[in-house]
């Protein structure tokens, strides 16, 4: 398994997000969620604890701790952070109000949409033969 790292960019970002892909998903920690949704992180905490607790995601299959190493203040700490895969994100974008999450959903609805269009195309064309 590979891991790549690569820099998401918006207009509506004041600052890049670093998003680290590893075993076919993407992986972004709170504190990145907040920066992508523009929301607190301890509103992003409560999204993300909302959905263990609703039993909509399993946490043992979409959270990693991972060491990082950071500046805080004048000094560099070596803390471990927690990473949350895709479905975290997205399950979180689905919960935030505010213009970068309603971007998000709308997005999202987009790409569902075309897929399913495409697939029941797909389908219906080779279903009748």
């Amino acid at each position: 398994m590979t891991n790549e790292i690569i820099l998401y960019q918006s207009d509506d970002l004041p600052e890049r997000i670093e998003v680290i892909i590893e075993g076919e998903t993407v992986w972004l920690s709170q504190e990145q969620m907040a920066q992508l949704f523009n929301q607190t992180k301890q509103n992003i905490s409560l999204h993300i604890n909302n959905c263990y607790k609703e039993g909509e995601l399993d946490r043992k299959a979409t959270v990693k701790e991972s060491l990082t190493v950071r500046k805080e203040g004048n000094r560099t700490v070596r803390r471990m952070i927690k990473f949350y895969n895709l479905d975290v994100i997205i399950s979180v974008g689905y919960r935030v109000k505010s213009k970068q999450g309603t971007q998000f959903k709308n997005l999202g609805y987009e790409r569902i949409e075309r897929v399913f269009i495409k697939r029941v195309c797909t389908e219906s064309t080779y279903g009748s033969s």
